[in-house]
């Protein structure tokens, strides 16, 4: 069952977006509406738009949009009934739950509360007998007591079915635990712990909910790490290990490591700003959760090739953010042997001291200085031929930065590393970024000349088929959004005579909406469209619409679409008279509109 409609009208008027937005995005008046940096992208230019008039947001650069409860949605990764109770509680709004259905969101919180009680039975093992094989493997590590419960760790004996047994003794069902990720189906009717003699390390996210696990084998058995599979409550592309723990912290930046083992020796070295990502490479999603507590990141991975390549990932998300971004390259260990390995976090700290990664920290390099050292490791720069390729290839690098005066300086730097000119460097970096300028005026060329593929929605599955009835579809429900008055008592048109299934559903709950005395708003969608499909009737409605002669337009929409889909369905004639014809024959249900 649903949210009582009047209970959601009156909520969406009384969460007025400018002050929901505005808690998260620091916004900008420019004309009617307001603008700020998207929180749902890196970006350094504003591209966010609030639109106070209709109680919509849209941003121009990813294309997302929509209302409040939708915001909320997004920015804190939630169900619409638990986006509805965020915004209930804080308009100080009792949500009707006896109208509401409860199930989603009971057993959300069936699984929150399974994981918690896993994580304090783990916890209490590892205190045990059963779990003396963890403590020795955390003395060996050199993790002293107290950062093991500041982390919540616990210890999975070697045994298959403790924690199966303990949790179904407390009344949990084994569908929960193996929703949860806990236990394991073998298939022939049985059930076994997913996690077997394990350091365990709980995940536990901003809000301090348990929403998933981390663990470390004891063994030499394999995997050696082994991370929750996704559940209702658990994505790991928008959850970072130790986040909990360092949104506290005073210093000035946050560090993105590999390992949950790092997080735990860097915060018992002091060095309470590091965070892991759950076994995935930096996300989008995780960057949106980082701008909420910082706005300087310091990558921190291991000093190997899959190091290096996970560093340029995230460099190319984190290209042209609001984040300012440092790169941290923990140099090789020689061995008794004489050969060079690599090192973590972890093995830094133990071998150099928290000291001397302190002072990497604070030397740490940017971004493009680290892209730069990348680069120039690829080639002899004691050959000519190898120094023109390399002067080929930075220059391309240093041609994709915005700002004259670091292309001034990097192309200094890179011209010594070359050992030839600045001056020479400098003009390549010109040439490179000339011709930089020209491929995308080029690109930009071929999407203008392809008019119809830029008014196509992103989406491929809500993809128009009859471009000139879509875009007569896409102008009526702008002038019904922009002043429903302009519609006659019965509907001028009905759902199934729309070309896009879309946008004749959203016309229906639009003038459904209308006829029951609500206001017309895009925020009545949240509750039954996809973000997807939000983003693109938030785009839509964002196109301008002329409020003179809206009367004469609107009877031209009308006619377009009732020709298009005349010439559809074959029917000949005159497509008004037929209209007409059809909404006589409907008048005995109301006039109300059927699809």
């Amino acid at each position: 069952m649903a949210f009582p409609q009047s209970f959601l009208d009156e909520l969406t008027s009384r969460c007025d977006i400018v002050d929901v937005v505005g808690s998260y995005v620091q916004l900008t008046r420019k004309g009617a509406n307001l603008f700020g940096l998207c929180p749902f992208h890196s970006e350094k230019t504003g591209s966010f738009s609030v639109a106070p008039d209709k109680q919509i947001y849209y941003c121009f650069g990813c294309k997302k949009g929509g209302g409040v409860v939708n915001f909320i949605m997004e920015e804190e990764n939630l169900t619409f009934p638990d986006a509805v109770r965020f915004l209930a509680k804080r308009a100080g709004m009792e949500v009707p739950e006896e109208e509401v259905d409860r199930e989603a969101g009971r057993r959300r919180a069936r699984l929150l509360e399974l994981n918690r009680d896993a994580a304090r039975f783990y916890h209490q093992l590892l205190q045990q007998q059963p779990g003396q094989a963890v403590r020795d493997y955390l003395d060996r590590r050199r993790i002293r007591w107290n950062t093991a419960v500041k982390f919540g760790m616990g210890a999975s004996p070697n045994a298959w079915d403790v924690l199966l047994n303990e949790m179904t003794s407390r009344g949990y069902t084994k569908s929960e635990l193996l929703t949860a990720g806990l236990i394991v189906d073998n298939k022939k009717g049985g059930f076994y712990d997913k996690f077997r003699n394990r350091l365990m390390l709980p995940v536990i996210d901003t809000r301090g909910d348990v929403v998933a696990f981390g663990s470390r084998v004891l063994d030499k058995s394999e995997p050696k790490y082994m991370n929750s599979s996704e559940t209702p409550v658990y994505s790991k592309r928008r959850v970072l290990y130790g986040l909990n723990l360092a949104k506290k912290t005073k210093r000035p930046n946050i560090i993105l490591c590999e390992g949950n083992l790092d997080i735990v020796t860097l915060h018992q070295a002091g060095f309470d700003n590091a965070v892991a990502s759950m076994g995935t490479a930096l996300t989008v999603e995780q960057t949106r959760l980082l701008s909420r507590f910082t706005k300087e990141l310091v990558l921190c991975y291991d000093n190997d090739n899959a190091g290096k390549t996970a560093t340029e990932r995230a460099l190319q998300i984190l290209n042209n953010s609001e984040f300012s971004v440092k790169v941290l390259q923990l140099p090789r260990r020689r061995t008794e042997d004489g050969e060079l390995v690599k090192q973590d976090a972890d093995d830094f700290i133990k071998n150099q001291g928290p000291g001397a990664f302190e002072r990497l920290l604070s030397g740490s390099e940017n971004g493009i200085e680290f892209r730069m050292a990348q680069i120039a490791g690829k080639y002899d720069l004691n050959s000519d031929e190898e120094r023109v390729a390399y002067g080929e290839e930075i220059s391309k690098l240093l041609a994709t930065l915005p700002n004259e005066v670091e292309r001034e300086i990097y192309s200094v730097k890179a011209a010594e590393t070359a050992r030839i000119t600045p001056d020479a460097m400098k003009l390549d970096v010109e040439r490179a970024r000339k011709q930089k300028i020209r491929k995308d005026d080029r690109a930009e060329e071929r999407k203008n000349l392809n008019p119809v593929a830029q008014l196509q929605p992103k989406e491929r599955s809500m993809r128009y088929e009859n471009m000139r009835s879509a875009r007569a579809e896409e102008g009526l429900l702008r002038l019904l959004v922009l002043d429903d008055s302009l519609f006659p008592s019965q509907p001028p048109i009905h759902e199934e005579q729309f070309s896009s299934p879309l946008l004749g559903r959203v016309f229906s709950l639009l003038w459904k909406a209308r006829e029951e005395g609500r206001n017309v708003t895009l925020a009545i969608l949240d509750a039954v469209l996809t973000s997807e499909e939000m983003s693109h009737i938030t785009a839509v409605c964002q196109q301008p619409e002329s409020a003179k002669n809206s009367r004469q337009a609107l009877a031209d929409y009308i006619t377009t679409i009732l020709e298009e889909w005349s010439r559809r369905n074959n029917s000949g004639g005159d497509p008004l008279s037929a209209a007409i014809e059809k909404s006589k024959n409907k008048k005995g249900t109301g006039g109300k509109l059927h699809g």
